[in-house]
């Protein structure tokens, strides 16, 4: 028999993919005799809701990249699928892998969004991590993510972690973005995390992402939030004062695991230094004003139409930074990303 269920990639690593089936799909494959394997399999309450399987060959040679979060229909020959089962079962532990055969992804649907770094699609929340202190955090690097998620519809929310080390400066950093209409978390190494997971809870309908430097705390975060996923994670280099990568890949996690009743995902996503416009394709210079959501209503009040925001006499943008109502620090994101966009193809200065 050839089933076709809908589900989403949770995780994908050299060519294998790992499927969350919809609502009903395990229940159609159980009906077949066929069981899904646990999301952990060291878990026996997770739920068995998930496969492993690749994809058709169309979409390399369509040049389609699969990601994390990428809602997705299988086609499924249920023969193929059970004898795998049977043989997975009979040769566990001599080397054979977990793609389950007689499973292909067949389409990908339209998606939402999607991210480069960190590779990713259908994303609501994004958790933009850095800290106050050991790393030192690179404004121009968070803002880059966050006007990044502006463009691409997902909501930012800053999470500022190692408080205890330097709680002035977490709490100057927050103000900046908190003026700026974002939602702001403060955490330190033993403060409580009851705030933050009361906003996970409140969308628990949504996926989002923890995205941030290396070293700044996203996994130890996540660790604190939900002890149960054991995510490795690793020290701030000494010499170099910036964070060993200890996530190597995108993995979603089904927040029903942990919120009955749930049925959004929490993606943990490998670290980085920097992001790179003139290589990544994200927004174009005629975008950038309105990335900033804190000069929205500044927007067509300045003396002259084709008012760059930069230097201009008579512009309302930084009129509103020099009274403070816009901080100075974003302003100088726009201005650093303005020059950077400015001098790519198809743009004159």
């Amino acid at each position: 028999m050839i089933l076709r269920l809908n589900g989403k990639i949770i995780k994908g690593v050299g060519g294998s993919y790992q499927i969350r089936l919809c609502a009903d799909g395990a229940q159609r494959l159980r009906e077949c005799g066929i069981d899904c394997v646990a999301q952990n399999d060291s878990d026996s309450a997770s739920p068995k809701e998930t496969l492993y399987c690749r994809a058709r060959g169309v979409f390399r040679h369509e040049k389609l990249t699969l990601l994390a979060g990428d809602e997705v229909a299988l086609r499924i020959d249920t023969e193929l699928l059970l004898a795998s089962q049977n043989d997975s079962a009979q040769t566990r532990g001599k080397g054979k892998d977990e793609v389950s055969g007689g499973v292909l992804i067949d389409e990908v649907f339209e998606r939402r969004n999607e991210l480069i770094r960190p590779p990713m699609s259908n994303l609501d929340i994004m958790f933009v991590v850095f800290s106050a202190a050991k790393p030192e955090p690179a404004l121009t690097t968070v803002d880059k993510l966050v006007t990044i998620a502006e463009y691409k519809h997902i909501e930012p929310v800053i999470v500022i972690t190692k408080a205890d080390l330097d709680l002035a400066a977490a709490e100057r950093y927050a103000d900046i973005y908190k003026k700026c209409g974002f939602e702001v978390f403060i955490i330190g190494k033993d403060s409580p995390v009851d705030e933050i997971m009361g906003y996970i809870n409140a969308h628990s309908d949504k996926t989002s992402a923890f995205a941030g430097a290396s070293g700044v705390g996203k996994s130890t975060l996540m660790n604190r939030l939900f002890p149960s996923l054991g995510l490795v994670t690793g020290e701030v280099s000494p010499k170099t004062a910036h964070g060993r990568h200890t996530t190597r890949h995108i993995e979603l996690y089904p927040l029903s695991y942990q919120i009955e009743g749930a049925t959004g995902y929490l993606a943990d996503t490998p670290g980085f230094g920097m992001l790179d416009f003139v290589q990544f394709d994200f927004y174009t210079k005629d975008d950038l004003l309105y990335v900033f959501r804190e000069f929205e209503p500044y927007i067509g009040k300045c003396r002259y139409t084709k008012c760059t925001h930069t230097k201009e006499e008579g512009c309302a943008i930084l009129e509103a930074v020099e009274n403070c109502e816009i901080p100075k620090e974003r302003h100088q994101s726009y201005l650093e990303f303005y020059e950077v966009l400015k001098s790519r193809k198809n743009y004159k200065s």
